[in-house]
């Protein structure tokens, strides 16, 4: 594992790369890239006590698949993390566009999928939607994701905490969650998979199938995936039947 920063401002910017083992070939020669490359980005309400760790679990099966690895921190809300509306919005951009002076470790960046779970559902999305990328996303996963701000602050997920995140309701800063929220920036123009548990008291699924609707009627390719018996976080145990539809899907 490698500790790349990408910014200097906070402690908080910098990722981890994770390049695939050594994976032999049908002469026994070892292959060696370029990877697809998987960002990952962590769920926690968009809070400092949560951070990159979480999506440890999944990075040894991507890596075990093939793909390289771009796990991301950024800065959060509380702890003087220094998060919210626009840093944290900006250093996932910031990360995104370092990649490109990783490239020289075997990165194969026309293969780039954002892979994110719940607030970091939220992120990945956003992500693809940016204006002017360095580096552009060719898929997008939300696990649980946050993908409507609006129905956020009106169901008060994690006690309004995008209230927080926006530094106001969506009647005080109506510009602020039109931006950030993947709902009203579709389409999003690459491929996009959604996977939700059914028994999630989290996010609710309610948010995954408005955004699919939403999606493909502005012309966006999205595959949803409700698996019933699953919780919100299912979606970081590699043995789970939401992350394996995760592996199959990104291929």
């Amino acid at each position: 594992m490698e500790h790349h920063p990408y910014a200097r401002q906070s402690r908080s910017q910098y990722g981890e790369l994770l390049l695939p083992p050594d994976v032999r070939g049908p002469d026994a020669e070892v292959l060696a890239g370029p990877w697809p490359v998987a960002v990952l980005l962590h769920g926690g309400f968009w809070k400092a006590q949560y951070g990159r760790k979480l999506m440890h679990p999944l990075c040894g099966e991507l890596t075990g698949a093939g793909w390289a690895v771009w796990n991301l921190e950024y800065r959060r809300l509380g702890h003087n993390a220094g998060g919210g509306w626009p840093e944290t919005f900006e250093d996932v951009a910031l990360a995104i566009d370092h990649l490109l002076d990783l490239e020289y470790r075997g990165l194969d960046l026309t293969r780039l999928v954002a892979i994110g779970h719940s607030a970091g559902g939220q992120l990945a999305a956003w992500a693809a939607t940016r204006a002017e990328p360095h580096v552009r996303l060719t898929a997008v996963v939300a696990q649980a994701g946050v993908l409507d701000l609006r129905m956020a602050w009106e169901r008060r997920l994690s006690r309004g905490i995008v209230r927080r995140l926006l530094g106001g309701t969506p009647e005080e800063h109506p510009s602020r969650y039109d931006a950030a929220s993947p709902v009203e920036r579709v389409p999003l123009g690459v491929p996009m998979l959604l996977t939700h548990g059914g028994r999630d008291d989290t996010v609710p699924v309610e948010m995954s199938e408005r955004f699919a609707r939403r999606a493909r009627a502005a012309g966006d390719d999205v595959d949803l995936l409700v698996i019933p018996e699953e919780d919100h976080y299912a979606h970081l145990d590699p043995r789970s039947r939401v992350w394996d539809a995760v592996v199959r899907w990104i291929g």
